[in-house]
């Protein structure tokens, strides 16, 4: 049987699918390394257990698919009705058995991949909607799978921690978030550093008289910017405190 590969050449897609595919392994790992019984624990997530985030992780990818097939087909196929029905799915997912569960995570990874796999490389960029109503082509979904399975992978509180994400994959989620704070005009006042770069990162208030410059390692700011601890940071201002992070966007 001949191996099917990857419609697309495009190398910095690739790439990207490449840390997708990285990221699931990743977070395959951490959930199997838990017994049944500890996906009842609590995860990183205000109010969510393990199964919880197991769930929401399995029925992303399912989300996900949809909008590839969308940009295969042209038919619309939306990630979800609703936000409502969104919360529905992952609450009712969250008491599944847990071989359901992990059967839910499994299956829903691979077809996202083979949905992936087989899109023609000229689709890559039709447009689809995301479930915040964002217009985006569908290479987009890489990136939208990538931060989901790290970033989850954490959130299972089973040893992973930012540490573990690929540095490339942290400064683009810190630049998405950041520039979601400044659109929403939430980062006044308010200047983040990367520190320990060959090329320091700064994003925020630059223009602030005397703005609180929250500052770490790559992996803590990450960490504080999602909203998952301080751990690491410090602050130039309000007497050394870490300031709380601002909200971080819904698809956090």
């Amino acid at each position: 049987m001949v191996a099917r590969h990857d419609q697309t050449i495009d190398p910095v897609l690739l790439d990207g699918l490449l840390q997708a595919r990285r990221g699931t392994a990743f977070f395959a790992r951490k959930l199997n390394e838990l017994p049944d019984a500890d996906l009842d624990g609590d995860s990183l997530l205000p109010g969510w257990t393990r199964r919880h985030v197991v769930a929401h992780v399995g029925y992303n990818a399912r989300a996900i698919a949809r909008l590839v097939e969308w940009a295969a087909t042209g038919v619309e196929t939306p990630m979800y009705p609703s936000v409502e029905v969104r919360n529905h799915e992952i609450d009712f997912g969250a008491t599944l058995s847990p071989i359901a569960l992990r059967n839910l995570f499994d299956h829903s990874a691979v077809h996202l991949n083979v949905e992936w796999r087989d899109l023609p490389a000229d689709s890559w960029h039709h447009k689809v909607k995301t479930v915040q109503g964002r217009t985006v082509p569908a290479e987009e979904t890489v990136w939208m799978r990538t931060r989901e399975v790290w970033v989850h992978a954490v959130d299972l509180d089973n040893g992973a921690t930012f540490k573990d994400i690929p540095a490339p994959v942290l400064e683009r989620l810190l630049k998405d978030i950041t520039g979601a704070w400044h659109a929403r005009g939430t980062d006044k006042d308010l200047v983040v550093e990367v520190t320990g770069q060959a090329s320091p990162l700064t994003y925020g208030d630059t223009a602030a008289a005397s703005p609180t410059v929250v500052s770490g390692y790559l992996p803590a700011i990450a960490q504080w910017a999602t909203g998952r601890g301080t751990d690491g940071t410090t602050s130039k201002h309000d007497g050394g405190l870490v300031t709380p992070a601002p909200p971080a966007p819904a698809w956090i």
